[in-house]
């Protein structure tokens, strides 16, 4: 039997974990910041929800689906846009438009690790329903800048490349390709750069008669004034920005990190109006984006951006002989209800062995209670970054800590 997890997954441990929330903490404040709010799923769907909705390398060669005890397909979520659809068109005559919500759950791919792409990664989605004008894209795209921003990017670390399905289709109407290969070509497109420039060509020649050009949309020149006036001027046009999933229709759009060490699509997303319709509603103009996890992660470690993250407790307060260990449990007690997280050290150990545990554990502040301090109703408070040491009152010590 094999200790190591399943290959494409991760073990969070508390070092581990403590990024994760950091990343998730700079999610949630973009989101909450322009108004979206919060919703969940189970990660359980019926395998019919994505078929002939989402790309069909995705369904057919990535998915995790399996037949459960009643004879039903069903399928670990391998993205959320579909689910959030089908959520929406259930409740559309409940629910309040212009509608802005926001996720961030774990997701399932079958599909080789590498870097940026695990088989389970957590994803940060945001959907805003209910707006057919360009000011709908304009305040997604703006919000995936803020993601960038409350990461610690700067505008020179990233670069919003935007493109257009509506321009891509208009384009091979106008040349008379047949629609049924419109979406053969879009995501042969996504495709570009990750299969060899022969392939790429043949198969474009058979599905589009050869190499097309697409020009700047008006949707696109109006989107990218509108951001430049919110001060976001870090976009450009790139028609080659198609997007793989089959439900967009509208404006797209991907966010490259500019370092040459990791030079690469990091998330992206776009309007989709056609999609709540199907699933038995009325349509529902939507657009949205996804931010993973893993990508995330990439960019923070890749730009130095990584702060240090300490642990959630504040402080380990340590016995200085075995008389003291009831002392530190009533001590720390007192400091909980102050708002102050304490780990006690439950028996007599040398204090070096001690400060050696709170260091692993990485938390902040050290303290020994013993007779000393008992006698005085003081702390002496040890910042194990710096060792400096400062001694306190009992009643001052959870403000100090808090501070």
């Amino acid at each position: 039997m094999t200790i190591d997890p399943y290959k494409g997954v991760r073990d969070f441990y508390p070092e581990d974990e403590r990024i994760q929330k950091h990343i998730f903490g700079a999610m949630r404040r973009a989101s909450e910041s322009f108004g979206y709010e919060e919703y969940n799923a189970s990660i359980l769907e019926s395998t019919e929800l994505y078929m002939a909705k989402t790309s069909e390398e995705i369904v057919n060669e990535q998915t995790y689906t399996f037949t459960d005890r009643g004879d039903r397909s069903v399928t670990l979520r391998p993205e959320m846009t579909p689910t959030v659809a089908r959520m929406v068109a259930s409740r559309k005559r409940e629910l309040g438009f212009p509608l802005r919500w926001y996720s961030i759950q774990n997701f399932f791919r079958y599909e080789r690790p590498q870097r940026g792409r695990l088989r389970e990664f957590w994803q940060l989605n945001a959907d805003l329903f209910g707006v057919t004008g360009v000011e709908a894209d304009v305040e997604i795209i703006a919000l995936a800048y803020r993601v960038m921003m409350e990461l610690g990017a700067s505008d020179t670390d990233f670069v919003i490349k935007i493109g257009s399905r509506s321009a891509l289709n208009a384009e091979l109407a106008r040349r008379d390709i047949p629609a049924i290969n419109h979406k053969k070509i879009a995501a042969l497109m996504d495709r570009k750069g990750k299969i060899p420039n022969e392939e790429y060509d043949d198969e474009m020649s058979a599905l589009a008669g050869g190499a097309f050009e697409i020009h700047e949309s008006p949707d696109i020149v109006e989107t990218r004034r509108l951001l430049a006036t919110l001060g976001i001027t870090n976009t450009e046009f790139n028609p080659e920005i198609v997007r793989g999933f089959q439900y967009y229709t509208g404006i797209v759009f991907e966010v490259f990190d500019t370092n040459p060490e990791n030079k690469r699509s990091m998330f992206g997303g776009g309007r989709y109006d056609n999609l709540v319709g199907q699933y038995g509603s009325e349509e529902v103009p939507a657009v949205g984006f996804a931010m993973g996890d893993v990508i995330a992660r990439d960019f923070l470690e890749t730009h130095n951006l990584m702060p240090n993250i300490t642990s959630a407790t504040h402080l380990y307060l340590a016995p200085a002989s075995d008389n003291e260990v009831e002392g530190v449990a009533n001590i720390a007690n007192t400091l909980r209800k102050n708002g102050v997280n304490v780990a006690t050290g439950m028996k007599h150990n040398k204090i070096g062995d001690h400060i050696k545990t709170a260091l692993k554990l990485a938390i902040p502040y050290f303290a020994v209670y013993g007779e000393k301090e008992k006698e005085s109703d003081t702390l002496t408070i040890k910042t194990l970054a710096t060792s400096s040491e400062q001694t306190l009152p009992l009643s001052d010590v959870a403000s100090y800590l808090k501070s």
